[in-house]
């Protein structure tokens, strides 16, 4: 028995080593992706293992992501005395192969279960674009989704035996999800709902366990922001209110919808009522699976999981301005959804009873899959070309255009005479500066807080190093600086941008 065990996941096994190395192709070129996120993260990484807190390369506290992705990226760095950015492309392999095998020994537990379907999910889960994307680079994704899943397997195991150990176990690690990526209140949403609609507990030992539940979910958050508004005053950094009204951020789930399913920017007419038929079903499902299925079914807790994290996302992007909606911010939700949407051919087969129907619609089914996986090739192939052989690397600061920029060469010789101790830097772009120079430096105003920008006229004495190709609409830009103040230009890098110097007559 002990060994037919191990059998059944041998697939999952080899999907893993399959998927590190599908992964490890997109690291040949130039190594782990490095965007501006990822910098927060290995700056509070590098402070914690130097010095044991949690201060940005600016020195102040982050605040705009959660605490424990850079703490997690600390400890290793800690044990293994390596910066980050240098194990990233190795730690990111190990966390793509666990989701994979997760991901196997998930789908091995459908009710029903095929060894064909199976196979398909891990193949479409490895060969994933957005997943493949994420993994390629320094993000607190990487581990938020493995978490989800394994959040899914407490979940149902609490769901299966009702034990307080079990509630505990399924509580914690949505706590640890809350402080990797703020979105992970989706998690405890999840569980909140799937904890009210089963019927198996007495009303009164429910509401016990949702509360304990819901105590333990929400206490290192908690922590988290009071000591964020203790220390800077705002609970997730400074805010703005959306720009994109609901019907907008409904329109762009839906284009990243079709860009999953193989369509293509001419197809994006139908990302609106794709979308709102994504939701539906997602909804339709979830009411069908609580009616005449148990709740406590892995395909349930998919399909509520993407229901929730997908409304979560669409929803705070109406009322606060962050990137819009994207592949990045819906990565989370694809083996989910990917579950919810597929999960159900494995029903309609066992309900066909002809041995020579079931088999027809079963290689139908198959066929679409294979389409699908096929498309997803497709993206990959593509990506592969553009990034590894053409010798680009992954778009963000260790990418072919930064190598070869003579600004950032610059930065990066250390020369740093150009600038007087004690004066501040200012700069359009403070991870670029800190990246390439190991400088601090201060990011100019947002245009939405006049009070930051009345501010930052006021100084007397400042350097400015700006990146005319990392240009922000959304924030002061270099034309609107000259028309207040004189700058002195005493670097000059052409199209790439310049150092300058102001100082009060």
């Amino acid at each position: 028995m002990q060994k037919s065990r191990y059998l059944k996941n041998l697939d999952s096994v080899l999907a893993a080593l399959i998927g590190w190395f599908v992964l490890s192709l997109f690291f040949r070129y130039s190594g782990v992706g490095i965007s501006p996120d990822s910098i927060m993260y290995t700056s509070a990484a590098h402070s914690l293992k130097t010095h044991g807190n949690l201060l940005t390369f600016n020195h102040v506290p982050i605040v705009d992501f959660p605490v424990f992705y850079p703490v997690y990226l600390g400890i290793i760095s800690i044990i293994t005395q390596v910066d980050p950015v240098k194990f990233g492309a190795v730690l990111n392999g190990i966390m793509f192969a666990t989701l994979i095998f997760t991901s196997g020994w998930i789908t091995e537990r459908f009710v029903p279960a095929s060894r064909v379907y199976k196979c398909l999910i891990l193949v479409a889960i490895l060969l994933s674009p957005p997943l493949l994307q994420v993994y390629s680079y320094l993000w607190s994704e990487t581990l938020f989704i493995l978490e989800i899943l394994f959040f899914l397997v407490a979940l149902r195991r609490y769901l299966l035996t009702h034990t307080i150990k079990a509630l505990v176990i399924a509580a914690l690690i949505a706590a640890v999800s809350c402080i990797t990526r703020y979105a992970a209140v989706t998690i405890v949403g999840t569980g909140g709902l799937l904890l009210l609609l089963d019927r198996v507990l007495p009303l009164k030992k429910k509401i016990g366990h949702i509360l304990l539940y819901g105590v333990i979910c929400i206490s290192l958050l908690v922590g988290n922001l009071v000591f964020n508004a203790f220390i800077t005053g705002t609970t997730t950094g400074p805010r703005e209110p959306s720009i994109t009204p609901f019907s907008k951020n409904l329109y762009y789930f839906g284009t990243v919808m079709c860009d999953w399913m193989g369509l293509t920017s001419n197809q994006y007419w139908a990302a609106t009522p794709l979308a709102i038929i994504i939701f539906l079903g997602f909804i339709a499902a979830l009411v069908y699976n609580y009616y005449h299925r148990r709740v406590d079914r892995f395909e349930n807790l998919a399909i509520t999981f993407a229901l929730v994290y997908g409304a979560f996302i669409v929803l705070s992007s109406t009322f606060s301005r962050y990137e819009r909606i994207n592949h990045r911010l819906l990565s989370p939700l694809f083996i989910t959804a990917l579950w919810g949407y597929t999960s159900w051919a494995l029903l309609v087969l066992r309900k066909i009873k002809s041995t020579t129907t079931r088999r027809v619609v079963g290689a139908v089914m198959t066929v679409m899959m294979l389409g699908f996986i096929t498309s997803e090739f497709l993206i990959d192939k593509a990506r592969y070309a553009d990034q590894v052989a053409d010798e680009y690397g992954n778009p963000g600061f260790t990418d072919e255009s930064w190598i070869d920029s003579e600004f950032a060469i610059y930065l990066r010789s250390g020369d740093k005479s150009l600038f007087k101790p004690g004066v501040k830097i200012y700069t359009d772009a403070h991870e670029a500066v800190y990246f390439f120079s190991g400088l601090s430096s201060y990011l100019v105003p947002h245009r939405f807080f006049t009070k930051d920008i009345d501010k930052f006229y006021q100084g007397k004495h400042y350097y400015l190093i700006w990146f005319n190709v990392l240009e922000n609409p959304e924030l002061i830009n270099l034309k609107d600086i000259q028309k207040v103040k004189k700058l002195k230009l005493i670097k000059d890098f052409g199209e790439e941008g310049g150092i300058y110097e102001y100082m009060e007559p």
